[in-house]
């Protein structure tokens, strides 16, 4: 099975959106709760391009997109969904917090990486949708 550039696009597309969407409204969730203290939607600017934090989040979540779409796009029903939800929640929260998180001097404890599962698990479905959606107009 071969897939166009338009579907790898659709998988970037899908990984931004679902990052605006899925991961910052559960992050939302968290904030209003007041389990977490960082706000969703940070529009505080980050170097070295200046823009705004939930865009260059936004634009890795893409990013994020092109593999996880790699690998659910040839499973259907329950299979497709679960492993959006587990690579999702797993892949982005180890390199969060084994590589990103010491590279910025950030501590890791059990709250965050509880944290970073659930709302990259968001991440991974909300990626999910989008694909099926996209996927059936195409068709």
């Amino acid at each position: 099975m071969t897939y166009s550039r338009q579907q790898w696009l659709q998988a970037f597309t899908g990984g931004f959106l679902a990052t605006m969407i899925f991961h910052q409204g559960v992050l939302a969730l968290f904030w209003l709760g007041g389990l977490v203290p960082a706000m969703p939607w940070n529009m505080s600017p980050v170097p070295p391009l200046g823009v705004p934090q939930v865009v260059s989040l936004a634009f890795w979540g893409g990013v994020w997109g092109l593999p996880v779409w790699w690998v659910i796009r040839r499973w259907q029903g329950g299979k497709f969904w679960l492993s959006a939800l587990l690579l999702g929640a797993v892949g982005p929260t180890l390199v969060a917090m084994l590589v990103v998180f010491p590279m910025k001097g950030l501590d890791v404890n059990a709250m965050k990486v509880v944290g970073g599962l659930i709302v990259n698990g968001a991440w991974g479905l909300g990626l999910a949708v989008w694909m099926r959606l996209s996927l059936k107009k195409a068709a």
